[in-house]
């Protein structure tokens, strides 16, 4: 099921954008096989980005685990890693070796810095990447920047660019009967994200520090406000005409706020916002907005989440062996996704995945041992 059904992905076992990219491919329906160490990770159902896919385990000391990867090269249309530059050349298992194997072979590589320039052989995390991007400068308080989890690195910047770039490149693949390398740096997705508020600096409409700009906390019809439960409330009303919805929804007059493109007068509106909403719980304000184009949402924890009438509605969670999870999305009219299985124990399908890549049984069992 799904309207990836029928690929076949190689992906060496790695943490973030890497999985990531590999839950979205088999979330899709791809048949993704992870390529364990054999003294790797045992492996978990809590492991959320391992659902859906595959385990075979091998140890890549091993010439002979190296020459069955290859010939597992062979069947793939595509690979995933995401080790640092030069790791995969050393194991033997490189781009050109693999697609001199498979010449239609779309070769995935995720990492921080890119397969080239200065940084390319460092160390990194997401906090690294986007800090380059000028992607965190622009997130948090006037006080400091904020890292805004690891969400805009190493998942959007770096596991959906990945995902987005094996879908072009196979699809030049299907067409022409050529693979290619695709480098996904997260540095680089961290900046293309940025795209639209690089164009909002460039129009002179992202001019002022952070924490003062439009959508960066500044405008005091963006923002989070704490109700008098203690809880927040997202209000974003941009547009005046919901903005006058907000304003008489909160039992305020809208005729004292018609400064409010003023920038000087932020602070004030900000402070007259802030004292109406923490009159009452915010539970309640969810209620008085609901339904309205007021552009206004409780803040959630992600233990109330996936029980909000929303979610419930349109199925975005689901809970399996006692983890509940986000559900495979976007969402396809003729070729449904169905809910991923967990994430494999290491090895798991070491002996079928072997099997059917037509290595007999003598051949398993050395692969296997141990």
């Amino acid at each position: 099921m799904g309207p990836l059904a029928g690929l076949r992905v190689l992906e060496m076992a790695g943490i973030g954008p890497g999985p990531f990219c590999a839950m979205l491919l088999a979330d899709m329906g791809a048949d993704v096989v992870r390529i364990d160490r054999a003294d790797g990770p045992p492996g978990s159902p809590s492991d959320v980005t391992g659902r859906g896919r595959r385990s075979i385990a091998l140890d890549l000391k091993r010439p002979a685990s190296i020459a069955a990867v290859l010939r597992l090269v062979e069947g793939a249309d595509a690979l995933i890693e995401g080790f640092r530059p030069g790791v995969m050349e050393r194991l033997g298992l490189g781009p050109e070796v693999c697609r001199a194997k498979n010449p239609r072979l779309v070769y995935g590589r995720m990492t921080g810095w890119g397969q080239s320039g200065p940084l390319a052989p460092s160390a990194g995390h997401d906090i690294n990447y986007i800090a380059i991007s000028g992607a965190l400068d622009a997130i948090g308080p006037t006080e400091a920047p904020v890292p805004p989890l690891n969400l805009v690195g190493d998942y959007g910047g770096g596991g959906m660019l990945l995902a987005m770039g094996l879908m072009a490149a196979l699809l030049h693949a299907q067409r022409s009967g050529q693979g290619q390398v695709v480098d996904a740096a997260m540095s680089d997705g961290a900046a293309l994200l940025m795209a639209p508020i690089y164009g909002m600096r460039a129009a002179g409409r992202w001019d002022a520090p952070r924490g003062g700009n439009l959508l960066d906390g500044g405008a005091p019809f963006y923002g989070t406000y704490r109700c008098a439960c203690g809880g927040f409330l997202a209000v974003g009303p941009i547009e005046p005409q919901f903005f006058a919805l907000f304003i008489q929804r909160l039992g305020l007059d809208e005729a004292d706020f018609t400064a409010r493109n003023d920038r000087a007068h932020w602070p004030a509106l900000r402070v007259r916002l802030a004292t109406a909403i923490a009159t009452r719980g915010r539970d309640e304000w969810a209620k008085i907005f609901a339904g309205s184009d007021a552009c206004v949402a409780p803040v959630l924890s992600m233990a109330e989440a996936p029980f909000h009438p929303h979610n419930v509605a349109r199925n975005s969670f689901f809970e399996r062996d006692g983890v509940t999870q986000p559900a495979p999305a976007p969402r396809f009219s003729a070729t449904p996704a169905e809910a991923p299985a967990p994430a494999p124990l290491r090895g798991e399908h070491s002996h079928s995945i072997l099997r059917e890549a037509g290595f007999s049984a003598a051949e398993i069992a050395e692969l296997t041992e141990g």
